[in-house]
């Protein structure tokens, strides 16, 4: 351990978080420090306690549940045991972009920060969410990051998806600055081809980073060329994967290549980390002291046997709440307790979140996450779909909305090509609908090329 990283997690950083910034960050990374220890039933019983005191305020507050409960003859008062939660309806994405403005709280819409979603379903998705849950999501997420040895810190390099646009100066410096002080190092994974992978390997060599957190597909194509040409980095302490599943074989693989352990995690953008692997990497830990995590099976019915739709409640923010969200996502839950000894549940396995990736005659590996993470704040692109049938084509079906103009189709063509040059042609399409898949999914980027 350097000097600097205890210097940083105990000192510098509360002082600047919780004392100039006077965020309540540093207050609830201890205290989910010490919630993770509980009995699994204490954290069940804490949980529901949670949600019930949410429900309440949404009654109270929310518009758009007290009416909705009302015309079902439902109050919180008929939540009397954790099983009655599946009295409540789901949250569709349908539902928040029709009645979003009535799912702000009353008194605390005017103070709200929004984000807006990747839309890897296709439809990208802006909320709103409070200081607080911010705060609560940022300490869960070092938690989970923390068991796999990804501490405060601690000399990080991330091969992650680039800006998109064309950032200011200032934003630039804000951004070396704010990777200086954190000791991380940031590689646009977006920018991956064929041709450059040596020069990933170089940057990894130079860097000599304890820990690297990257997408699973380039990290992925990263460690396919390390293999194949024999060529070794310099041996992080741990390798975290992130966006997309990570499979068994993908796992061996990116072990052999790098000599590493390597961890799972899941998460979205409406809850940023929602479930990470422990130290014994024997299933994903769910932050079920901070949110609420079902699976539902075809009929909407909350299951704990076999892959399910993940229904997601956010116990904490309280400006725009999310309750029984189905965010597109399929998991598997794993029947029995983690030999580490906490007390949070967990999922075996993230089942349905992998995107097709891009690839051209040029040696371009582009993941399938550029596409919802460049589109997301388009104006007006309601839904979109890429598809690629061939090495030198693609083919981008939109579905426009109000605000969407001459300037949002330059941008989506300017961003394009940036990545990917000349090496394919992208073709964009004006449409009324994209179909959903046989299971009631949209693809959002789809390769019909042969692996």
């Amino acid at each position: 351990m350097s000097l600097y990283e205890p210097l940083f997690r105990h000192v510098l950083w509360p002082a600047y978080e919780g004392g100039l910034r006077r965020r309540g960050t540093p207050r609830h990374v201890r205290e989910y420090a010490k919630a993770q220890w509980l009995p699994a039933e204490q954290i069940r019983d804490l949980q529901f306690s949670r949600l019930k005191r949410l429900l309440d305020w949404c009654q109270r507050e929310v518009p758009f549940y007290r009416d909705r409960w009302a015309q079902m003859g439902l109050s919180p008062a008929d939540i009397r045991t954790p099983a009655d939660v599946a009295l409540l309806p789901v949250l569709t994405k349908a539902d928040i972009r029709e009645h979003g403005d009535r799912l702000k709280a009353t008194s605390l819409r005017d103070g709200l920060a929004y984000k807006a979603t990747g839309g890897s379903t296709g439809e990208p998705l802006r909320f709103g969410y409070t200081r607080e849950s911010n705060d609560r999501r940022v300490a869960v997420m070092w938690r989970g990051y923390g068991w796999a040895g990804s501490r405060m810190g601690r000399r990080t390099l991330f091969l992650w998806g680039g800006t998109v646009g064309e950032p200011t100066r200032a934003h630039q410096l804000k951004d070396q600055l704010y990777n200086a002080v954190f000791a991380r190092k940031q590689l646009n994974s977006f920018a991956m081809t064929e041709a450059n992978l040596a020069s990933y390997a170089d940057a990894i060599d130079a860097y000599k980073p304890e820990v690297i957190v990257a997408y699973v597909g380039p990290l992925v194509r990263l460690a396919q060329f390390l293999l194949a040409t024999g060529r070794r980095v310099a041996r992080p302490a741990s390798i975290i994967g992130a966006a997309e599943a990570l499979h068994p074989f993908q796992r061996e693989l990116i072990e052999q290549a790098f000599g590493a352990p390597v961890f799972n995690t899941y998460g979205c953008r409406e809850f940023m980390l929602i479930a990470s692997e422990c130290e014994h990497r024997d299933g994903l830990h769910v932050n079920a002291d901070h949110l609420m995590v079902e699976t539902l099976d075809a009929a909407g019915t909350p299951t704990t046997h076999g892959s399910g739709e993940v229904c997601i409640t956010d116990l904490f923010n309280y400006g725009m709440p999310f309750i029984r969200y189905v965010n597109g996502d399929m998991a598997t839950h794993y029947h029995g307790q983690c030999a580490c000894g906490r007390g949070l549940p967990l999922l075996a396995s993230v089942d349905g979140r992998k995107l097709d990736a891009i690839r051209t005659r040029a040696g371009h590996v582009l993941p399938g996450e550029f596409f919802p993470h460049m589109l997301k704040d388009v104006p007006g692109l309601a839904r979109f779909q890429l598809v690629q049938r061939t090495l030198d084509r693609l083919d981008l079906s939109i579905v426009r909305g109000q605000g969407f103009d001459d300037a949002s189709l330059s941008y989506i063509q300017r961003e394009v090509a940036k990545v990917l040059g000349d090496s394919a042609e992208l073709h964009c399409h004006f449409v009324d609908d994209i179909p959903l898949t046989r299971s009631g999914k949209l693809r959002v980027t789809v390769s019909e090329l042969t692996p």
